[in-house]
């Protein structure tokens, strides 16, 4: 209840603080533009009397030089202007020798040197020359004298500042009653306006409010469609977007969490497997060793024996260090291999001269049906090294007579090669686990077929590293099938 009537009371100090600062500047505008309208109309009532007081000057000089009778054309202009504002014109009409020939109103003297003039300029004229002085509200109005090309007839004019013309040049009163009108109408359309937008501002308050205390916000089409309802529905946006930020950092720090522990459990059966896988062959090397040292009478044959199979002991922990140093380079340094344009056919054709020199396959024949043009982006060691694991992987335990290495598919960033082999292939049990660590398929997960467990694991983090994917599947025809994508060379 305190905070609504808190709410309230601003919003009632606000209203009128923006009623009255608003009303005066629309008062104020009004102002400026009627004070700037009047002075227009005044200034162009007054320049429209002086053209019509100058132009009698002119009709009298035109009625002399057309020779008609200057007393009765005289006496025409002050009829015509009777009942006008110009009825108490007064005008006189002067021969070459100063002697008054007609006049309207009171005889006016002929221009002279101690004049009051508060202006004066010059209207040149083909029939005349005029002098025109404005001498204000104090004399006259208007004070004009022309003469005759021949200098034989002089017209002085002159109109006073009256009352009625003082009325004709302030107007007719109309621009005060629209004026009035204006005022008033802008007036109440400025105070339902602030009141109007007052209340949208109530709204926005009491809305922020309930965002910031995390209770409901309410019925959101209850909010204006204008920029203040925009500004509520960007907030409630804002909101909604903090509370599921929240609800994001507390689901990423749990996964974080979760990731940072299933780290450290895989480095501690990687340590465990690591162990164990080395126990084996150091054993073995221990045993024959001592062996040989215990038994200097050992025959020839049998020494020859023993230390072959420390040397193939010896060839298999080297072989194992040597990929738990790979696999461990591949983890850890992913962002950091160097890549470069790989011609997969030459890698391929390359790899086959070695797997024929060494005799790598245990007698299957190794092949590949890759375009000439296949252009990946990779790294030569890494891929060698993948494509070897596969190899030995198949010449180990597949039993099969063939190998071979096809271009699948291609898409606009990838090439999809496969590697597949005509052997036994492996149980659907054994699939989702071929790329663990030390994962054997075999019975007891004996060491008898050979291998270091790590071939597979060594495949999945180069395919990964390079940014492609791998799976694996049981040939319909028997045998194994490695299906894996690399980037292209673009």
């Amino acid at each position: 209840m305190v905070l609504k009537n808190r709410i309230k009371k601003s919003s009632y100090t606000y209203r009128w603080r923006l009623f009255i600062s608003t009303v005066l500047l629309v008062w104020a505008i009004i102002a400026i533009l009627v004070a700037w309208e009047y002075n227009n109309e005044k200034r162009y009532r007054s320049e429209f009397i002086r053209s019509e007081l100058a132009a009698i000057d002119s009709r009298i000089i035109y009625a002399y030089e057309k020779n008609l009778d200057i007393p009765d054309f005289v006496k025409f202009v002050g009829q015509y202007y009777d009942n006008s504002v110009f009825d108490e014109i007064y005008v006189s009409v002067y021969d070459e020798n100063d002697n008054l020939l007609a006049h309207i109103g009171e005889p006016l003297p002929l221009p002279h040197d101690d004049l009051d003039v508060a202006q004066e300029y010059d209207t040149p004229d083909d029939s005349r020359q005029a002098l025109v002085r404005n001498v204000g509200k104090e004399g006259m109005f208007f004070f004009a004298t022309a003469s005759s090309r021949d200098g034989n007839v002089t017209v002085c004019t002159a109109m006073p500042y009256t009352f009625t013309l003082s009325r004709t040049l302030a107007g007719d009163g109309s621009l005060w009653l629209l004026t009035i009108v204006l005022t008033l109408a802008a007036t109440v359309v400025v105070y339902f306006s602030t009141k109007l937008l007052t209340r949208n501002i109530t709204l926005l308050r009491d809305f922020a409010n309930r965002a910031a205390e995390g209770k409901p916000v309410g019925d959101l089409d209850k909010l204006p469609h204008d920029e203040l309802g925009d500004i509520s529905r960007e907030i409630f946006r804002m909101y909604e977007q903090r509370v599921e930020a929240i609800e994001n950092g507390k689901r990423e720090h749990r996964i974080a969490l979760h990731a940072v522990e299933e780290k450290a459990r895989l480095r501690r059966q990687l340590t465990n497997n690591i162990n164990h896988e080395l126990k084996t062959p150091i054993g073995v090397i221990r045993g024959y060793l001592e062996t040989v040292l215990d038994n200097p009478d050992m025959d020839d044959a049998t020494r020859t024996h023993f230390l072959t199979r420390t040397l193939d002991n010896v060839a298999r922990l080297c072989s194992l260090m040597n990929d738990i140093s790979t696999i461990t380079r591949l983890e850890e340094g992913a962002d950091n291999i160097p890549v470069s344009d790989i011609n997969m056919h030459d890698l391929l054709y390359a790899i086959k001269n070695d797997v024929e020199a060494s005799n790598l396959s245990g007698g299957m024949k190794f092949s590949y049906d890759v375009p000439l043009d296949c252009h990946i982006k990779g790294n030569n060691n890494l891929l060698s090294g993948m494509l070897m694991n596969l190899v030995k992987n198949a010449a180990i335990h597949s039993h099969g007579t063939e190998m071979k290495v096809t271009l699948v598919s291609e898409s606009q960033k990838f090439y999809v090669f496969a590697f597949y082999d005509n052997g036994n292939g492996v149980a659907p049990e054994h699939l989702p686990h071929l790329f663990e660590r030390f994962y054997r398929v075999d019975s007891g997960r004996s060491r008898k077929v050979g291998g270091t467990g790590l071939g597979l694991p060594i495949v999945k983090n180069t395919i990964t590293s390079l940014g492609g994917t791998l799976s694996v599947h049981n040939r319909s025809t028997g045998g194994l099938e490695f299906v894996f994508s690399l980037r292209k060379w673009v």
